[in-house]
């Protein structure tokens, strides 16, 4: 059987609670206790006994749990979100048993309850040093591989008597010794089981894969990954259903030594640039696209602060475009040479602002070009400060009409005209269009650089300092079409010298960058009208939830594996089923929704810093609910850049305390904890909240215009629609007391900045122009 038993609240009572005793567990000792009417209780109704052992980072331990009295159910809680739960052993063992691999040093407690609410009698745990062997139905017995990883391919096998995951899964993990600031590449390939890679170490390094996404088609795996510190990490070669077993190989390659240029044809992962490094490739149909039509490659550059770098990208077959992203915004493009004159190959001179990681791009300057290409990363040895002659793709100037990617040289002198200040000021116009994306960069080592952009309708904005101190650099999205004016000045009055101008396509922030395009949004959309009497019935509920599909698929953000629940089909069981599958095949580049849209409930429980009021919130299926609590659970589990959920229902703002509680997690609420929800009639819509999300997400919240819709965006937009469109809806609480319906918005760690969706129609992606 399957259960997921609700910690959320739980926790805080157990550390509110000094009275409750937690007996310690030592390793190799078997303790007996019994579950009965005096012991403290779960929310959900279950007796406990509490039990605590101090573990250390990377140990390996055993716990299982028995009883002849009872379906035993075992809780393991952790320094940092650790936090592990198992109910049945195997499908032929009661019993309850979990083998961990402890992420941190710190105190481990662990819950011994019950399947069911009230189950009492004795009951036996005990912790092992290392694991306890899965029962398996069948007999059988596989010898368990694994030991030290070393560059080249290791070959082993999943089988029966192997450790195993707290879910099933066979495992065979390996220690690999990694560097700080060293990039590893780790492929696993089976052709009896469907492989899972799986990487732990310091530094809070942790990564998985299900299908490598280099390879279209494959259920191999692949990792690449840099390591944060210096220290072990380890490797768990595993499979992607329980049970699997069979042959499996495990490469890895880096860890130090220069490695051969290879062909990166059909390659949209990232492979690992090292400075003096020279590598081929090709773009070629099938590889990653820009939404403006450029093929791309990526590559990874562990860079350190100060380092000087001279990119290099050349072709005979296409026109090269080189990129360059990373920490603090930092980013730097280029199309043509500047110092080979009619040569179109590419070439950046940069110096990076932060040790980290930085994503280099090759791609074209038009859509649709392929061809081979040759990559090289080399270090300049030139001064980073020092004003270069003017090149043939630049111009000396004094001001004047510039194109976007052009850059001037020009010289801040004592016949310039002035600002009211004192300040010399040359000034450039340059056509833009609503919705561009643009970075003004103004360099000088002769002054203290400070830049002015004028919108056509007259709004400015300024900058003093950009990443290089005394430079200037100004990122933002043109707010309207038509001439824009930069006035390139100093920071002091009567400051003179020479300058590098330009005003160049921009990726936005590094976050933003990464966000791809695409059906990149895995949802899972509930809606509940008809409940089968069990409740009253409500009209357009089911219909919110297949419209916000509709609006999705059109818009080509929608994942095929996404999933609506309507009516009969929006079980407790349905919903629980549906959140798996999408969340197990959302990762870390996609966006995870839950939507719903139907009644919600209230109903009393222990008052605790996550229930101030006594009540706990529920969102009521056909047959049963679910719990904020339960929901925190499910989100718990997942794995992508961002999750949205989003309640249409009476007293849904409940949820928000309990599920946005980690990072990346966002909550749209149609109305506060206490108080109903209405149905949008006018709109023929189950609820306000439904209707506006689906416009807002159509892109009516893309309020700058660059098809992006951000968090901050839907947000605003959100708030706004409420406050036109049912500022004087009334609600009530549950014991009538009246009041306004009003939405509750809860962004948690999302930044404002942080991209929801990037629509299809997008111009502003890596490198777009």
């Amino acid at each position: 059987m399957l259960r997921i038993i609700l910690y959320a609240s739980t926790a805080l009572t157990i550390l509110g609670s000094p009275a409750i005793a937690q007996e310690q567990l030592r390793p190799g000792r078997e303790v007996t206790g019994s579950l009965s009417p005096g012991d403290d209780r779960l929310d959900s109704g279950e007796f406990r006994d509490l039990f605590e052992f101090q573990g250390r980072a990377g140990q390996q331990v055993g716990l299982r749990l028995t009883s002849n009295d009872f379906d035993p159910y075992l809780m393991v809680r952790g320094p940092g979100d650790f936090s592990e739960d198992n109910d049945d052993a195997s499908d032929d063992d009661r019993s309850a048993l979990l083998n961990l691999r402890l992420p941190a040093d710190g105190t481990y407690r662990v819950t011994a309850t019950s399947y069911e609410s009230g189950e009492r009698g004795t009951y036996r745990l005990s912790l092992i040093g290392g694991s306890i062997a899965v029962p398996q139905g069948g007999g059988g017995g596989g010898q368990s591989t694994g030991g030290r990883l070393g560059t080249g391919t290791t070959r082993g096998q999943l089988a029966r008597g192997d450790e195993t995951l707290s879910s099933g899964e066979f495992v065979d993990s390996y220690a690999l010794p990694v560097r700080r600031g060293q990039t590893y590449e780790l492929a696993l390939s089976a052709s009896g089981f469907d492989p899972y890679l799986m990487v732990r170490g310091p530094g809070g390094l942790s990564e998985d894969n299900d299908d490598d996404p280099a390879r279209r088609g494959t259920q191999d795996s692949r990792i690449r990954f840099t390591a944060p510190a210096d220290g072990e990490a380890t490797v768990s070669a595993t499979s992607y259903e329980s049970g699997e077993t069979g042959s499996y190989s495990l490469s890895l390659d880096g860890g130090g030594g220069g490695e051969r240029a290879r062909d990166t044809r059909g390659d949209t992962g990232e492979t690992a640039l090292r400075l003096g490094e020279t590598r081929t490739g090709r773009l070629a149909r099938g590889d990653r696209q820009l939404d403006s039509g450029e093929y791309l490659n990526s590559f990874v550059f562990a860079g350190r602060r100060g380092q000087r770098l001279d990119l290099r990208l050349s072709s005979t077959d296409f026109d090269p475009y080189l990129s360059i992203t990373g920490p603090g915004n930092f980013s730097g493009f280029n199309d043509d040479d500047a110092d080979a004159s009619d040569s179109r190959d590419s070439r950046l001179r940069v110096t990076l602002p932060a040790d980290g990681e930085y994503r280099i791009t090759a791609t074209s300057y038009e859509a649709g070009e392929t061809g081979s290409y040759r990559l090289s990363a080399l270090a300049d040895s030139g001064s980073a400060r020092a004003e270069p002659a003017v090149q043939a793709n630049e111009r000396a100037s004094s001001g004047g009409r510039i194109t976007v990617g052009q850059t001037v040289a020009g010289t801040l002198g004592s016949g310039d005209e002035t600002l009211d200040s004192g300040e010399y000021v040359d000034t450039y116009s340059f056509v833009g269009r609503r919705g561009e994306r643009v970075a003004v960069e103004l360099t000088s080592s002769a002054f203290d650089a400070y830049t002015i952009l004028r919108t056509p309708s007259g709004e400015q904005r300024e900058n003093d300092d950009g990443q290089d101190g005394t430079n200037s650099r100004l990122d933002t999205v043109l707010t309207e079409d038509g001439e824009y004016q930069v006035m390139v000045t100093s920071y002091a009055s009567g400051e003179t010298g020479s300058y590098r101008f330009i005003v160049s396509p921009s990726q936005g922030s590094p976050r933003q960058a990464a966000v791809q395009s695409g059906a990149r949004v895995f949802a899972v959309m509930v809606g509940v009208s008809d409940y089968g009497g069990g409740q009253n019935n409500l009209p357009y509920t089911d219909e919110d939830a297949r419209k916000l599909a509709e609006t999705l698929q059109r818009e080509g953000v929608l994942n095929p594996s996404s999933v609506v629940l309507t009516n009969a089909q929006a079980t407790i069981g349905g919903v629980r089923a549906a959140f798996a599958r999408v969340a197990a095949q959302a990762g870390p580049d996609d966006m995870f929704l839950f939507f719903f849209s139907g009644h919600g409930d209230q109903s009393d429980t222990a008052v605790t810093g996550l229930e101030p009021d006594g009540r706990s919130e529920s969102i009521v299926l056909r047959d049963g609910e679910i719990s904020d609590v339960e929901m925190s659970r499910l989100f718990g589990s997942l794995r992508t850049r961002l999750a949205l959920l989003v309640l249409d229902s009476c007293y849904s703002g409940g949820f928000a305390r309990n599920v946005v509680d980690r990072p990346g997690v966002m909550g749209l609420f149609s109305s506060e904890e206490d108080l109903t929800s209405a149905v949008a009639d006018k709109f023929r819509a189950g609820g306000y909240l439904s209707h506006f999300l689906r416009t807002g997400m159509s892109g009516e919240a893309d309020g700058d215009g660059d098809h992006l819709v951000t968090a901050g965006e839907l947000a605003t937009y959100l708030r706004r629609q409420f406050r036109t469109e049912v500022e004087s809806v009334e609600s009530e609480t549950a014991d009538g007391q009246r009041n306004y319906q009003n939405l509750v918005i809860d962004r948690g760690g999302v930044q404002v900045d942080d991209v929801i969706l990037r629509l299809a129609a997008a111009g502003s992606a890596v490198g777009a122009r």
